[in-house]
């Protein structure tokens, strides 16, 4: 079975770093895309970051890039989102997703099939 525990939010002032760290297990982790969505109250789910399979390819929402940095340690069978220069409108619920085997870094929920219990992450100002 298929299951993604992600760690690593909290509480951080606006300017601030966080990383999170999503561990999968249940599957061969190394050929899967990976993506990273995250959730605020009254606000639908929204697509934050993606990397390939193999770590050549990420992908970023407009409002995060260069802020953000999605990676991967296929050895641990962990991805990572270091989340810097944050800001109040950060806050979310942030949520690890597995993608296909071989899968792109898409920014489209519909091409995740494992879902992780999210992380709370808030950003004062």
């Amino acid at each position: 079975q298929v299951q993604l525990v992600e760690s690593g939010g909290g509480l951080v002032q606006a300017g601030g770093s966080l990383r999170l760290s999503c561990a999968a297990s249940g599957r061969t982790f190394s050929t899967d895309a990976m993506g990273w969505f995250r959730q605020a109250p009254g606000k639908e789910r929204e697509f934050v970051a993606a990397i390939n399979w193999s770590g050549t390819t990420t992908n970023y929402a407009d409002s995060v890039k260069g802020r953000f940095t999605i990676s991967r340690d296929n050895a641990r069978n962990t991805v990572y989102l270091q989340m810097n220069s944050l800001k109040p409108e950060d806050t979310a619920v942030y949520y690890c997703a597995r993608g296909r085997r071989f899968g792109l870094a898409s920014s489209s929920s519909g091409a995740y099939d494992y879902w992780g219990q999210g992380t709370q992450v808030t950003v004062s100002s």
